[in-house]
């Protein structure tokens, strides 16, 4: 059956869409969100049978770890080992917004979501919806692109439909994301940093803030 396709006001979001969106989440089901850049599938990153159907869903090979949005700088910091002085200088900067920050997971993160790392990928989308859908579901989920491995990422609900309709029970519709890059991975280690892939802040902006 082809996924339910549910238009959402991208400004204010209706709270009773929203409960029913966070129902499929709570179920264990994988489904299509909009965020700031391009739209991805969100599941309940500590259910393990979700993560498994994330997978199944993108045909993603089990070696890349899954990134995880939060919708405030404290719920990251419950799902990384440390928080950084680097940590908090780059979301205090940047977040909510297009930038991913790649730490040591907690240890309460299953190794699953990790992909065997024992490392987790945390942002905080400029993106109403998710910041709702994260508070209606009262937890963080998961943020990988909504996309087959190796195809295009999908800033619109259509593009969506057309390569996951038949993998997803919902898709979440606000129209086109505006994202044209994806996020900038900045990989923390201690005091030690560097970009895993410039995407929508560049990288002199990055150094800028940890000068």
């Amino acid at each position: 059956m082809p996924a339910e396709l549910l238009r959402v006001n991208a400004q204010t979001p209706e709270a009773d869409l929203l409960r029913y969106a966070a129902d499929f989440l709570t179920r264990g089901s994988v489904i299509a969100i909009p965020t700031d850049t391009f739209y991805g599938l969100a599941a309940d990153p500590f259910n393990l049978a979700a993560v498994d159907e994330i997978y199944r869903v993108k045909g993603r090979p089990e070696t890349r770890a899954l990134p995880i949005l939060v919708n405030s700088i404290e719920q990251a910091i419950l799902l990384a080992r440390e928080a950084s002085r680097k940590f908090l200088r780059l979301a205090q900067a940047f977040w909510p917004g297009g930038l991913t920050l790649v730490v040591n997971a907690a240890q309460r993160i299953p190794l699953k979501v990790t992909a065997g790392t024992g490392r987790i990928g945390l942002r905080w989308p400029n993106n109403t919806v998710v910041r709702r859908l994260i508070d209606e579901f009262e937890g963080p989920v998961t943020g990988t692109s909504a996309n087959i491995s190796g195809f295009p990422s999908c800033a619109n609900a259509e593009q969506v439909m057309k390569q996951l309709g038949l993998r997803v029970p919902l898709v979440l519709d606000t129209g086109e994301t505006g994202g044209t890059l994806a996020s900038t991975i900045v990989e923390l280690n201690g005091d030690a940093w560097r970009i895993g892939r410039e995407g929508a802040i560049p990288m002199a902006e990055i150094e800028k803030a940890l000068e």
